[in-house]
């Protein structure tokens, strides 16, 4: 592994001293927020090339708009298996009554030894066999929220009118629930999506079972949203659990297809109660969770009996003084149905264990200082766990195989930048998409036996630089120590086209800060955001500092915020403004900050403590007080209000309005329901009071994030303020 962090420290250099030696002598055009802004009119055209695949068995296919092919993973040569056409030919499809299949983009084949495709229309979700040209099933409710079909049963869960009911393989209709509203939601995410949620049905492997969430919200505060857009605005209230006060109660149902039965698992009173990461047994009889306490320091990983709901172990608990985290469902051995492997960061950074069924803890299968960031699947034939980790650097995505056996570790990709990796139906194949600083994006498909290591891998892909036309700014790349004087943090400048050491540039601090994201990595342009390109065209320098409290660096250096978020955070940033500050063509009269939601509170933050550092700032949808933010993300870096009161006083920004000096503009989108506008109201009420001037935008009918053409709009008004009060 020195060897290849020795080589990422020369890629690291060689990308700086290229970038720097080359004044981009044929690259003429100026950008545009069009060209660079996800909403832009060309911003499609700006991006590296790409390939739609997946995997039919152990059969590597790509998905184009127009066609399917089968890609040959020795030479990477395609053959065509049918078109769009040919798929609505045999489906018979008609275009005016939405039965019209536009794309093969999202086609699918669930059946690895079976020539089907799964393909969907705005009426129907359809199964074709493409050899015989044949429809062999199909269902009406494709348009229904939260639609979940199991290949195993053929069977659809959804919601229609707040209500859960399963289609079975032949399409007769079972209403799971009949209480469903606004108040009582079925079959949907819960616990506002935080411990890894993002779905709310869960099919088991026989496709026979279903468990779901039953979310009964009736007993929360609505925040009352207002759709202004009517002739009278009407009222849209939103369900938001603020920290310290009353929050949902989660159950788990269990409705059983063959006997047309819902059992509710017996977990007790869910008041307070977190339920989260279900699993199944393989044998599709035990349901697996875990439970989290509402102060989120207490985690067990209990069993149910599927048939009858009742308890039926406790597998695993874990504890904390600050808080524990689970992100991750467990996952059985696909050779071995006695044995799982769990995740957790108990030792200090998220690593594997491999239990027993009756939970007993067999051995620690990865370990080290670096975090395992996904399991990406099982190769069944060698008996490995295919894992994507930073194990090379902390900037850097690669993919290993595990021995379950022997804890061996063999890496599968040449070590940098930033890989995604996906494997075929039996684990033996991958095919991985990968960028480095000076790599928009390769693919490659490769036998995961050999590895790339073995020099084995087949390009699928090497992207142009769709920037090549253009006049392209100077990304750099470095580390700076933390302000506890040890810890590295790594940072990302963008500097003109035409930078001039000998000229002193404005420069903007952009900033996120918070858990779960991280804004410097080794992949393309060192993971920029386009905006700051812009920035750096119109004569900016912008500074990028991943400070402690954010994500992949290992637990102790993710709590380090706790209770006091914002304060760990602004003394790192500060520290990145004492390297700036050295730099001779950073001008320290003219620096400014900027960040959204986490990112706004940073930004807000940092104008407010140190009022003469910056001059200028821009926050997007900023936190203001934690205790107007939602209970689960609040409370397990928080607290509550009421056992952290003075972590809420001291990180709240409402008592520092007064301090405001330089020009700071606050936007949020009207309708947020993230960090509602309660928020930026209260502030800007404070200022008042203080006598403070802030400037205010706010965009109606958005939430959280501008969506398209909204999106260049407000990016062009954040440069625009600091074209008229930093430069």
């Amino acid at each position: 592994m020195m060897k290849i962090k020795q080589k990422l420290v020369r890629l690291v250099k060689l990308v700086i001293l290229v970038t720097l030696a080359t004044p981009m002598t044929a690259q003429n055009k100026l950008f545009s927020l069009e060209d660079l802004n996800f909403g832009g009119t060309n911003y499609h055209n700006m991006q590296p090339k790409n390939l739609f695949l997946t995997w039919w068995g152990d059969q590597l296919v790509e998905t184009d708009v127009e066609a399917c092919n089968i890609v040959d993973v020795k030479t990477g040569k395609k053959t065509k298996i049918f078109t769009l056409d040919e798929i609505n030919k045999w489906a018979d499809s008609d275009e005016e009554a939405d039965r019209y299949v536009r794309h093969l983009m999202n086609a699918s084949f669930p059946y690895p030894d079976q020539p089907l495709v799964a393909v969907g229309n705005k009426k129907s979700f359809l199964l074709l066999n493409f050899m015989t040209h044949q429809i062999v099933w199909q269902d009406s409710i494709s348009g229904q929220e939260a639609n979940d079909w199991c290949p195993a049963s053929k069977a659809t869960a959804y919601v229609e009118d707040h209500q859960l009911f399963v289609a079975d393989g032949e399409g007769r209709k079972h209403q799971l629930s009949t209480d469903g509203s606004r108040n009582v939601v079925y079959g949907s995410a819960v616990h506002r999506n935080e411990f890894g949620i993002h779905k709310g049905t869960f099919w088991s492997p026989s496709g026979q079972r279903l468990a779901f969430y039953r979310m009964d919200q009736s007993m929360v505060q609505d925040y009352p949203q207002v759709d202004i857009f009517p002739r009278e605005a009407s009222y849209e209230p939103d369900k938001y659990p603020m920290a310290g006060m009353t929050s949902h109660k989660v159950t788990v149902g269990v409705y059983d297809l063959k006997i047309d039965k819902t059992v509710y698992l017996k977990a007790g009173d869910p008041t307070d109660r977190y339920f989260t990461n279900i699993a199944w047994s393989p044998d599709s009889k035990t349901v697996y969770m875990f439970e989290l306490n509402r102060g989120q320091n207490d985690c067990r990983l209990v069993s149910y009996d599927a048939e009858t709901g009742e308890k039926t172990s406790e597998l695993y608990r874990e504890t904390s003084e600050k808080y524990v985290e689970p992100m991750n469902p467990i996952l059985f051995l696909p050779w071995d149905d006695t044995k799982f492997v769990m995740q957790s960061q108990k030792d200090g950074y998220n690593h594997l264990y491999l239990f027993d069924k009756s939970g007993k803890e067999l051995k620690q299968l990865t370990s080290g200082k670096w975090v395992v960031m996904e399991v990406l699947g099982f190769n069944k034939k060698q008996k490995t766990i295919v894992i994507k980790a930073n194990a090379n650097h902390p900037l850097c995505h690669n993919l290993y195989a595990v021995d379950v056996k022997t804890g061996r570790m063999t890496a599968l990709d040449n070590g940098l930048g930033v890989h995604n990796g996906k494997l075929s139906a039996s684990g033996t194949l991958m095919y991985d998409r990968y960028t480095t600083p000076d790599i928009p994006r390769n693919i490659d498909v490769f036998n995961v036996s050999r590895g790339y290591a073995a020099g084995k891998t087949v390009r699928l892909l090497t992207a142009a630089d769709p920037w090549k036309d253009y006049q392209q700014p100077i990304f750099e790349n470095g580390s700076i120590k933390a302000a506890d004087g040890t810890t590295d943090l790594y940072y990302r400048m963008v500097k003109p086209t035409d930078f001039d050491a000998t000229k002193k540039y404005p420069t903007v601090v952009y900033v996120y800060g918070g858990p779960h994201a991280n804004n410097v990595q080794a992949s393309w342009h060192w993971y920029s955001r386009t905006w700051e390109t812009y920035m750096a065209q119109k004569g900016y320098i912008v500074f990028i500092l991943d400070n402690r409290g954010s994500q992949y660096r290992g637990r102790d250096f993710e709590q380090a915020t706790f209770h006091q978020l914002g304060q760990i955070e602004m003394q790192d940033q500060m520290k990145g403004v004492e390297f700036l500050k050295k730099q001779p063509y950073v001008d320290a009269d003219r620096m400014g900050v900027h960040g959204w939601s986490f990112g706004g509170f940073m930004t807000i933050s940092l104008m407010l403590n140190y009022p003469d550092v910056f001059k200028v700032g821009v926050a997007g949808g900023p936190v203001i007080d934690w205790k107007w933010y939602e209970v689960m993300y609040g409370e397990r870096y928080m607290g509550t209000p009421q056992n952290n009161p003075k972590g809420y006083e001291k990180t709240s920004l409402i008592s520092k309005a007064g301090k405001l000096k330089g020009k700071l503009q606050i936007i949020t989108g009207y309708n947020d329901n993230t960090v509602v506008p309660q928020h930026c109201l209260s502030f800007l009420d404070a200022c008042i009071k203080a006598g403070t001037q802030p400037d205010f935008f706010a965009y109606p009918g958005e939430e959280h994030n501008m969506r398209g053409h909204a999106s260049v709009h407000l990016h062009e008004r954040i440069t625009q303020y600091f074209e008229d009060y930093l430069k």
